[in-house]
C-alpha cells in the first residue's frame, strides 16, 4: 500500500510495534542492559571490539576511526559481506556454540527481528534513543534505525533520455537487456524490496516474472548494480539512493528517481549480540553510531541520517519528500525464506 507524506512515520510506527507483538523473547538480565545508562567514558571502554555489518568497506572504515578517535583503546575487528551471508555465518556461529560478533549493524529491521525471534540479541536502551524517532526503535530494545536508506531508480543519463517517474520501466520494452538489481540472496535490501514488493497492489510476482521477461541482471550487491550504470555497462537499475547520489556528487553521468508509486525504505539498524564478550564497548559503539557526532558523520559519508535535527546530505531526500512503500514487518519475517526460494526458483540463483 502506498503511504501519503503525513503518514509515513506513523505507518511505519505500527509495523514496529506489531513486530514486537510478534515474538515472544526472553526478558534481558540487567547483564544484559537493558535498561539506558551513561555514555561510558573513553576510560572506562578497552579491549576488543567484534563488528559484523554490511556496510561498504570505506564507510566501515570512516566509523571505525571517527568511533577511535572517542575510544581509542578499542580495537574494533569486523566482518563485512552482504546481509544475508553476515546473518548466514551469526546462524553458523550460533550452533556452533558462539557468535563471535559484540555488534552489528546490517541492513534492515526484518533481518534483526529474525535474531531476535531467535533469542541473539540483547536488549540496549542507548541514552541517544532519545533523539532517535521512536517508531524506528524496536520497543524492547533489541534494535534501533541508524539512518533511512530508500531503493531508488538509477539510470545512466548520457544512455537515457526520457526521465522515467514509474517502477514499471524496468519490465516495459525500453529497458530490456538493460537493466540491473542486486540479489535479495546476498543484500539485506534487496530482500527488504521483495518482501515489500511482491505484497503491494500492482507489483506482485508478476511484477517480479516482468523483469526476469525483460532480461533484468541480478548481481551480487548494490554495489556492482551501481557500478555497473555509472559505466554504461546498464542503463536503467534498482538500487539504494545513497550511492547514487554520492556517485553523481562525484560528477559520474547517474541520476536517481523516487519513482510515483513510492519506494521501500530501510534503516540499516544496529544492535548488541546476546552475551557478547565486549558488552561495555558495544554499548558504546551503539551510543556513538546515534550520537550527534555519529550521525553528522552518516551525513558526511552520503547517508540520511535517522537522529532528529541532523539534514540530510545534498542530492537526497528526506522521508517526508517521498512515499513509503511497506508491509507487515512480522509477515516480512516469517517469509524470507520463502520468498528468497521462489526468486531463485524465478531467476535461477
Amino acid at each position: 500500500m502506498l503511504m501519503k507524506k503525513g503518514s509515513i512515520i506513523a505507518s511505519l510506527a505500527v509495523l514496529l510495534v506489531v513486530s514486537g507483538c510478534g515474538a515472544k523473547t526472553a526478558q534481558p538480565s540487567p547483564s544484559q542492559g537493558a535498561q539506558a545508562t551513561p555514555s561510558a567514558t573513553a576510560a572506562q571502554v578497552s579491549g576488543k571490539l567484534t563488528f559484523y555489518t554490511s556496510q561498504p568497506e570505506d564507510d566501515v572504515t570512516k566509523l571505525i576511526t571517527a568511533f577511535n578517535k572517542k575510544y581509542p583503546d578499542v580495537k574494533v575487528e569486523n566482518f563485512r559481506s552482504g546481509t544475508e551471508e553476515v546473518t548466514a555465518k551469526i546462524q553458523a556461529e550460533s550452533q556452533a556454540g558462539k557468535v563471535q560478533a559484540d555488534v552489528l549493524l546490517l541492513a534492515d529491521s526484518v533481518t534483526f527481528e529474525g535474531l531476535k525471534k531467535q533469542n541473539l540479541l540483547a536488549s540496549y536502551k542507548s541514552p541517544e534513543l532519545a533523539k532517535i524517532p521512536k517508531d524506528l526503535v524496536d520497543p524492547e530494545g533489541m534494535y534501533a534505525g541508524t539512518k533511512v536508506m530508500a531503493t531508488v531508480l538509477a539510470i545512466n543519463t548520457q544512455k537515457v533520455k526520457a526521465i522515467p517517474t514509474s517502477w514499471k520501466v524496468l519490465s516495459s520494452a525500453e529497458s530490456k537487456d538493460a537493466a540491473i538489481m542486486p540479489s535479495p540472496i546476498y543484500s539485506g535490501a534487496a530482500a527488504y524490496n521483495l518482501g515489500v514488493l511482491t505484497r503491494t497492489d500492482g507489483f506482485g510476482w508478476d511484477y517480479f516474472k516482468g523483469l526476469k521477461a525483460n532480461n533484468i541482471s541480478v548481481v551480487k550487491g548494490n554495489g556492482v548494480v551501481l557500478n555497473a550504470v555509472a559505466a554504461g555497462e546498464k542503463s536503467y537499475s534498482m538500487v539504494v539512493d545513497y550511492l547514487v547520489a554520492r556517485e553523481k556528487a562525484k560528477g559520474s553521468s547517474v541520476d536517481l528517481i523516487y519513482p510515483t508509486e513510492g519506494v521501500p525504505v530501510i534503516t540499516e539498524p544496529i544492535g548488541i549480540m546476546k552475551n557478547a564478550a565486549n558488552e561495555k564497548a558495544a554499548q558504546a559503539f551503539v551510543d556513538f553510531v546515534l550520537s550527534e557526532d555519529g550521525q553528522k558523520l552518516a551525513s558526511d559519508i552520503g547517508y540520511t541520517p535517522i537522529r532528529e535535527g541532523v539534514p540530510a546530505p545534498k542530492g537526497l531526500k528526506s522521508i517526508s519528500e517521498f512515499k513509503v512503500i511497506s508491509s507487515d514487518i512480522t509477515k516480512l519475517t516469517e517469509a524470507r525464506d520463502a520468498d528468497k526460494k521462489q526468486f531463485t526458483q524465478l531467476f535461477g540463483q
